[in-house]
């Protein structure tokens, strides 16, 4: 009976780490993401470690600006709640203009605060992830019968709407994702920006934009999250309000 018991609890145990590897030894199916480990893992471990953390216990959560076309990976053990920025990116090619993203065939990258909701291992731009644009604020801001979608960050250098950051360092991007999904992450934010949103920023785009009230109004409820994430570090607990779509936060 006691051999019963200890052969029952080790395959709990067996099952239990199985299901945690699951997703990243889907990944490993994958040639370009075979690829990706062989030629980033050693990086990517170093920096995890200059920041305390591992490929086991790590949760991301990323920015990205459009002015500035960088996109930043902030990082954090899984028990815990306050990230820091572990790595930051060029974007290395953008379309459209300042302002949100409202419908199909607009060349915008979105403004808003997503979060990855798929892993493209045989992209056609090298390797891809998903953003869950539209989201709720975009639908009920925008009355376009079609948003548009399939917005990503991936590798190549072109766009049109999506995060194009080169076929190198989307290698080390995504192995970033997969790790903290491997590690139980739900869902990964991506808060993308029109711009860096300081005081002083700010001031100078808003008055740039002095005749478009709607997208300086929509900053502003964007400035609120920025400010609170920037304070805290911490990932926001986003909502959206069912009559105007603004983020509350």
């Amino acid at each position: 009976m006691k051999k019963l018991i200890v052969l029952f609890l080790s395959l709990i145990i067996t099952c239990s780490l199985s299901a945690q590897q699951s997703f990243l030894s889907q990944q490993r199916n994958y040639s370009r993401v075979r690829q990706a480990i062989a030629e980033k893992e050693e990086i990517i471990t170093e920096k995890l470690r200059q920041h305390g953390l591992t490929a086991n216990n790590v949760h991301i959560l990323i920015t990205a600006f459009k002015t500035e076309k960088q996109l930043e990976v902030y990082a954090k053990k899984n028990t815990e709640t306050t990230y820091q920025l572990i790595a930051t990116y060029n974007i290395c090619a953008s379309s459209g203009e300042l302002g949100p993203k409202c419908r199909q065939g607009d060349g915008q990258v979105p403004e808003g605060f997503y979060h990855i909701d798929r892993f493209n291992p045989s992209s056609s731009f090298h390797l891809s992830l998903g953003v869950n644009y539209p989201n709720q604020a975009d639908r009920k801001r925008s009355n376009a019968k079609d948003l548009g979608g399939d917005i990503f960050i991936h590798g190549s250098c072109v766009t049109i709407g999506c995060l194009p950051m080169t076929n190198d360092k989307i290698k080390e991007i995504y192995l970033y994702a997969v790790y903290a999904k491997n590690n139980e992450q739900q869902n990964i934010p991506v808060y993308i920006f029109p711009f860096r949103m300081t005081n002083i920023n700010f001031e100078i785009y808003t008055k740039l934009h002095e005749n478009n009230q709607e997208i300086i109004n929509f900053w502003k409820n964007l400035k609120t999250g920025y400010d609170k994430f920037f304070s805290e570090m911490k990932a926001l607990n986003v909502g959206v309000d069912n009559n105007n779509g603004e983020y509350s936060f």
